[in-house]
């Protein structure tokens, strides 16, 4: 594929935007850190005369600034802040009537394949796992399917799905398209460029970068779309709260240089991992096939910082994570420590065995989540922690 020359610069562009993305010329003191509005409610002038702000589970100035520095990021027109990922992934899912008809990655975040498995089930929405999103067809939309939900590059074994394709071949049948985009973020990709209706995030990750906020993020051009997200962030009561904006705010302004710092580390892992005999096999976006490469290098412009390996048979698992003094064994990702998780107890503990075995996750799964840490201290981590589990009596 040839790459899309209008993302070439995206990276200079929100170097300074997420920086400067929110003024001092924003607020009325000229704050040059925007200020936290803990209020619930505003004094109105009069009831012919409401102001812009009423009640703070529908707006809030914290969580404006917030919105529409998001909005900025993503070149988008619509953006809107949420308690959590899960309540902004769910938002997605609200749009959707008994009936209709829904496709999803198999490879997927656990969290959302145990919300779609009760919550679509008893609302009477069909939905389908698909093992390989790029090979779908016409025939596999000619059922009433209403939605399509990518994760790209998917967790936890980082499968690449063609955003242009997948969106061109929705909207042909009507069909609306979200992209979890959670592991890139628009740093390295920006889904609505490339025809996707809606961007949702878990900004508990790389937005916020420092594990101290839970947050999720919904970004979308549609008016339409925009009302329909808005209402069920208001009606729901899943808004985020208004310290919780400001600490996202102060989050995305080092995103660019975290996550520049975050991928020098990830591939100087990957080199590492994929020599040694420790790690089977090694996981990163555009490694399960020339043609998933081809649409990486297509519609982002790195890998991010979250890979994969299959622990070799021959090391006992427990005494590999016991080892480890950098990487603490905890379930997240995005912030500047890293972090390691066994897969199927941790993430993807909802998958049964059919799908696990379905999707190629074993119980030697490990992801690593790098962090901001010098690389070789990292290295070293893992050649010890390697060296202490090999050959254990068990393994």
């Amino acid at each position: 594929m040839t790459k899309n020359k209008d993302i070439i610069n995206i990276k200079e562009k929100l170097d300074t935007l997420v920086v400067t993305g929110v003024s001092a010329h924003d607020n009325p003191e000229k704050a040059v850190v925007p200020p936290i509005y803990l209020t619930t409610t505003y004094a109105q002038d009069n009831i012919d005369a409401f102001g812009a702000f009423q009640y703070s589970r529908a707006h809030n100035p914290t969580r404006s600034q917030l919105e529409r520095l998001l909005a900025k990021i993503e070149d988008a027109e619509f953006a809107y802040a949420f308690s959590s990922g899960m309540a902004a992934i769910s938002s997605f899912f609200s749009l959707f009537e008994p009936g209709d008809k829904l496709l999803l990655n198999a490879s997927i975040y656990g969290g959302t394949y145990a919300y779609v498995r009760q919550y679509l089930t008893q609302y009477q929405i069909e939905f389908d796992l698909i093992d390989d999103l790029n090979q779908i067809t016409d025939n596999e939309l000619k059922e009433n399917v209403k939605g399509i939900f990518i994760e790209t590059p998917a967790n936890p074994l980082l499968r690449v799905t063609d955003i242009k394709r997948i969106s061109d071949l929705a909207h042909q049948h009507g069909a609306i398209v979200a992209v979890d985009n959670t592991f890139l973020t628009p740093y390295y990709q920006k889904p609505l460029a490339y025809g996707a209706d809606l961007v949702v995030y878990s900004a508990t990750k790389y937005f916020s970068g420092h594990a101290d906020v839970i947050a999720g993020v919904a970004i979308t051009n549609d008016a339409t779309l925009a009302g329909k997200i808005n209402f069920f962030q208001a009606t729901q009561g899943a808004s985020l709260a208004p310290f919780d904006a400001y600490s996202l705010i102060r989050g995305i302004k080092t995103l660019a240089v975290r996550l520049d710092r975050q991928e020098v580390n990830t591939l100087a892992l990957i080199d590492f991992l994929t020599i040694h005999d420790g790690a089977k096999r090694v996981y990163f976006a555009g490694c399960h096939s020339r043609d998933e490469a081809d649409i990486q290098e297509y519609q982002a412009t790195g890998v991010g910082a979250v890979i994969s390996f299959d622990l070799a048979d021959n090391y006992d698992m427990k005494t590999f994570l016991s080892s480890l003094t950098r990487f603490e064994l905890a379930a997240s990702l995005g912030g500047v420590e890293s972090l390691i998780e066994h897969v199927i107890t941790m993430s993807h503990q909802s998958f049964d065995a059919e799908l696990l075995s379905r999707t190629g996750i074993t119980d030697r799964l490990l992801r690593l989540a790098v962090g901001i840490e010098n690389k070789v201290d990292l290295i070293e981590d893992l050649v010890q922690a390697f060296a202490a589990a090999k050959g254990v009596s068990g393994a």
